[in-house]
């Protein structure tokens, strides 16, 4: 089950890879090219929303104590999506052919600060872009060390879990140790009890036998 998640996720990192770079390249773009791209980008945001779905699923799969980890990263792939939407949108409106016609008009006779305003939003927007990306790779970063550490800490636990078993496995087997060493010192102590009883039966026997014989012997020298 979990290696269908992670194919999955690795499936969303290339896919969101690819729209984030596309994204940025928008603004950029001629308006032929801008409006294939958009296509391009809006097809692939339906697919990255499909592997979000299908990686909800398999997470609802999961065992209920080995899900939380999983669940925390369908959260943050979930934002991810949202930040993706968001900037996609605020890339087309900003610089799309109507925002453009508006501020420099449709006959072309626009002042020269409405172009100049343009330009340096437009560098603005870039600027905003690059930095939006260099955060998302520290986040993927710092994401990534999360996951990480929290993987060897369900590790360790799990470690330590295995080691009270053991623990307990052994104190258990103890404890019968104690309870059959127990019942072996108890027969032993009976078969002691017989024995030493049936020695100090044979000893009383063998006197009675010895006073027999000297009252016989004591009868028979009498009679002579």
């Amino acid at each position: 089950m979990s290696s269908d998640f992670e194919g999955y996720e690795q499936d969303f990192a290339v896919l969101t890879a690819e729209i984030t770079s596309k994204i940025a390249r928008v603004p950029r773009l001629p308006p032929d090219e801008k409006k294939q791209m958009v296509a391009n980008v809006e097809k692939q945001l339906e697919e990255a929303k499909e592997l979000l779905e299908q990686m909800d699923l398999e997470v609802r799969e999961i065992p209920p104590q080995s899900r939380g980890m999983y669940s925390n990263r369908m959260r943050s792939y979930k934002q991810e999506m949202g930040k993706l939407e968001k900037d996609f949108k605020r890339s087309r409106i900003a610089y799309s052919d109507e925002v453009r016609n508006e501020l420099l008009g449709d006959d072309g006779n626009s002042s020269e600060n409405q172009l100049i305003k343009l330009r340096e939003e437009r560098a603005h927007l870039l600027d905003n872009t690059e930095r939006l990306e260099r955060s998302s790779r520290r986040l993927e970063a710092g994401y990534q060390i999360a996951v990480e550490t929290e993987q060897i800490g369900q590790e360790m636990l799990e470690n330590l879990s295995h080691d009270r078993e053991k623990i307990q496995r052994a104190r258990e087997r103890l404890r019968e140790t104690d309870a059959n060493l127990g019942k072996s010192s108890r027969v032993l102590t009976g078969m002691l009890r017989r024995i030493i009883q049936n020695r100090i039966l044979v000893v009383i026997l063998a006197i009675i036998l010895v006073i027999t014989i000297l009252m016989a012997i004591t009868f028979s020298v009498r009679r002579h």
